[in-house]
């Protein structure tokens, strides 16, 4: 049996791989086998349906957000077309579904495989196109995915959409929302650890090199084309699995969700929850999804007494005000997001009771 290892008071590293480690001891991956086997073995029993609606969204939506703050935090390339891209592996999941006849365990990993070709296309303009320029060239591709889905009624079913049935894995349906809970977090969990070392690799830090200063990057040999596309297709990938989830979960979709406002979304979530954090992108989920559901649950309770019924319908247009105001808040007082106050609250404790 392996000695335990501690945290010792100071920095003690004298190598890149203690440097590159997850944990730093033993204490911190018995919290992590600690917190999994609450989320798979406490959670699902002692939570209504309702509630495990809002945890299922923000599984769904983490997924997104991890992958975007590949892309956004990670590599420095901000997109406003992830809404869409969502969208993509939502409609190849439904129809690969209904017309193709694809299982699910096939068109999950396939739908998340057609999102990174378009994906790639998003990309493309990057190695030429910088900040607004870059962010305008994922706004048109947001546009125009948007258009396509509306208008190829004979693929996508325009505006009514296309409904999903009898989703099974291996033969046993998938019908309560605690199911759906499972599944969803295991590809979080799995995807979350992907993400987590990736950023370990030389691809990560061939990332933020480019990030940080592509000159730079440059001239430590980094080509800065291939490594832009790659990150475009994981972030991507990631969108494109999320989508296929959400359309079994949803079990029918239709174009509106996918709009500029979810992708709005997506970047106050790795915003707010920490740019360049994996941790922070789910906080972020949290964070906005929570202020969603607080928000829609406020105006149906003012619409309900009458004193209050004409100020109700003017909350819902104050939605985008209040996420304008956090995240100016945040970048303000807390540029780092979500992550970094979690990581002074982990300090503190493990300073205490010396800290102060």
């Amino acid at each position: 049996m392996g000695r335990l290892h501690f945290h010792r008071c100071g920095n003690f590293r004298d190598s890149y791989h203690q440097e590159l480690r997850i944990f730093e001891t033993d204490f911190g991956r018995m919290w992590m086998c600690i917190g999994i086997f609450f989320l798979f073995a406490v959670l699902p029993f002692v939570s209504s349906s309702y509630l495990l609606y809002i945890i299922n969204t923000i599984g769904i939506y983490a997924i997104v957000a991890i992958g975007l703050n590949i892309l956004t935090g990670t590599t420095g390339l901000i997109s406003l077309g992830h809404g869409a891209l969502f969208g993509v592996g939502a409609y190849s999941a439904a129809i690969l579904t209904t017309k193709a006849g694809f299982p699910f365990l096939v068109a999950v990993p396939a739908s998340g495989l057609i999102t990174v070709a378009i994906g790639i296309i998003f990309g493309l303009p990057s190695t030429r196109l910088k900040h607004l320029y870059l962010i305008i060239a994922t706004l048109a591709g947001q546009f125009i995915i948007e258009y396509v889905l509306m208008q190829w009624e004979g693929l996508t079913g325009g505006a009514m959409g296309i409904y999903v049935t009898n989703v099974s894995i291996l033969g046993f349906d998938i019908i309560s929302e605690r199911t759906f809970f499972y599944i969803i977090y295991i590809f979080l969990v799995f995807f979350t650890w992907i993400a987590v070392n990736l950023l370990r690799s030389s691809y990560g830090r061939a990332f933020i090199a480019i990030r940080d200063n592509e000159q730079a990057a440059v001239g430590m040999g980094i080509n800065l084309f291939p490594y832009k596309l790659l990150s475009f297709a994981i972030s991507s990938f990631y969108a494109g699995i999320a989508g296929a989830l959400y359309t079994y979960y949803t079990m029918s979709i239709t174009p509106e969700p996918f709009n500029l406002w979810l992708s709005i979304e997506f970047i106050a979530m790795i915003i707010i929850g920490g740019m360049g954090s994996v941790t922070g992108a789910v906080f972020g989920a949290i964070f906005i999804t929570a202020l969603n559901e607080i928000l829609n649950n406020l105006v149906q309770v003012l619409m309900n007494i009458e004193a209050f019924s004409e100020f109700a319908l003017t909350i819902a247009p104050i939605q985008s005000f209040i996420y304008g105001l956090a995240i100016v808040l945040f970048i303000i007082f807390e540029p780092m997001g979500l992550a970094q106050i979690w990581h002074r609250v982990r300090n503190s404790f493990r300073l205490w009771p010396f800290s102060y």
